[in-house]
């Protein structure tokens, strides 16, 4: 039977302290795994713990006219009649873009005064890599609903607060941002959690309801088609030595051209920066990659390939390796995923944004491996460096070889090794 988490605030306390002051090398055992997971990442990421990054804040006026051309302006008045009459001095709401902007915060008394203090505040970015572990960051990084409850905040400051928040989808599946309560304890209860769910359900059946009443334009639809023509392979390649149809980009470009297919609503150069490399690009350092990027993407397609810089989109589709891989496991082909995903997603950036993308990416490949029921493609995963030390795999290779055979004498010699090294 799977652990209960321990959510009792001295317990948890003390588990953070451990964490935090040993490097990450004490283990947050018992911690909800979602938080102890987040903990880990926001270490990586170089949160401080006592003075997070400091959160960028858009200028009104851009906030004003990027939230008013926002997917999520229609559903406003929807999350107001939800969640506005809960909210009273004890609870502030939140609703972020995909990146992690909040586009609004509402609430009075003494929480929104709290909130204001740690930065909490319209305009201000709050994504995992910045400020640490947080509900709707850490929402938009699991991308599945999150409470951190006090002191399973990461930064110090925030551990006062606790906080719910869930993701919202668009029509076609893809995330346009998050909506959060926050406040005291009440904002971590199963009440809260209840309420997120239910506003975000509401709002997802909101938008389409609308995308059905107002289709896409078929004219646009067929402008901005898959850049991919018939018998040529993606646009962007990722999963190896970077590269744009079929000329080397630098890794830099490479990953801005990620970032940006990975959120089709834009970027802002702030936002790209925190992505990057948080507190160390400089806005001009983005703006100035942008405008050689630029050149080599119009250079290497017909026609342009960036839109914009408030914010920063791409101006079409841009079909990469990795939405092959993608395709592949959605038709239940993790043979074929596998043999299309010949390494790691951009191995060799650093940039905490690719990261996140780079472990989603391979826990969509682990998970389907571990319920696949082709023996062939479970073995062609152990034999891979992510896979060699996969106990759930080579458990699901033991249980689908041949009895007796050559694969199930290799998987319980390995098994065997693993549970060694456990004990």
């Amino acid at each position: 039977m799977a652990q209960v988490p321990h959510r009792d605030a001295q317990w948890v306390r003390a588990a953070y302290e451990n964490f935090v002051g040993s490097a990450g090398s004490q283990e947050p055992d018992g911690i909800d795994p979602v938080v102890a997971a987040s903990w880990r990442r926001s270490l990586r990421n170089g949160v401080d713990p006592d003075s997070p990054s400091a959160v960028a804040v858009a200028a009104s006026d851009d906030l004003e006219d990027y939230r008013s051309h926002h997917p999520l302006a229609v559903a406003m008045p929807l999350v107001r009649d939800m969640v506005g009459g809960a909210t009273g001095d004890d609870l502030v709401v939140a609703v972020s873009d995909d990146a992690g902007r909040l586009l609004w915060v509402e609430g009075r008394g003494p929480v929104r005064a709290a909130v204001d203090h740690v930065g909490f505040v319209e305009g201000a970015v709050w994504r995992e890599e910045s400020v640490g572990t947080n509900a709707p960051g850490t929402a938009l990084a699991t991308r599945r609903p999150v409470q951190v409850l006090g002191a399973e905040h990461f930064a110090r400051p925030v551990q006062r607060l606790s906080c719910t928040a869930a993701p919202v989808h668009d029509p076609a599946g893809g995330i346009v941002g998050a909506v959060d309560l926050t406040g005291g304890s009440v904002a971590g209860s199963h009440v809260a959690l209840a309420l997120v769910r239910a506003t975000v359900a509401m709002v997802e059946r909101e938008l389409a309801a609308r995308a059905a009443a107002w289709p896409r334009d078929a004219t646009v639809a067929t402008a901005l088609g898959p850049t991919a023509g018939p018998g040529r392979g993606p646009d962007l390649r990722l999963l190896g030595p970077p590269a744009l149809r079929g000329r080397r980009i630098s890794l830099r470009h490479a990953e801005i051209l990620l970032l940006l297919a990975e959120h089709p609503r834009g970027l802002g150069a702030e936002e790209l920066a925190v992505l990057l490399h948080p507190g160390d690009l400089s806005l001009v350092a983005v703006r100035a990659e942008i405008s050689r990027l630029r050149r080599v993407a119009d250079g290497a397609l017909d026609g342009p390939l960036l839109a914009g810089s408030r914010p920063y989109r791409l101006a079409r589709p841009l079909l990469s390796d990795v939405d092959a891989v993608r395709e592949r496991l959605g038709r239940g082909d993790v043979r074929g995923a596998l043999a299309a995903y010949p390494e790691p997603l951009l191995r060799r950036s650093v940039a905490p944004g690719v990261e996140r993308l780079r472990e989603e990416l391979e826990a969509e490949v682990r998970a389907a491996v571990h319920v696949c029921d082709d023996a062939v493609a479970v073995e062609r995963w152990t034999a891979r460096a992510e896979g060699a030390d996969d106990h759930a795999a080579w458990t699901r290779l033991a249980r689908l070889a041949q009895p007796g055979g050559p694969q199930a004498t290799r998987a319980a010699a390995h098994l065997a090794v693993l549970e060694r090294r456990l004990t």
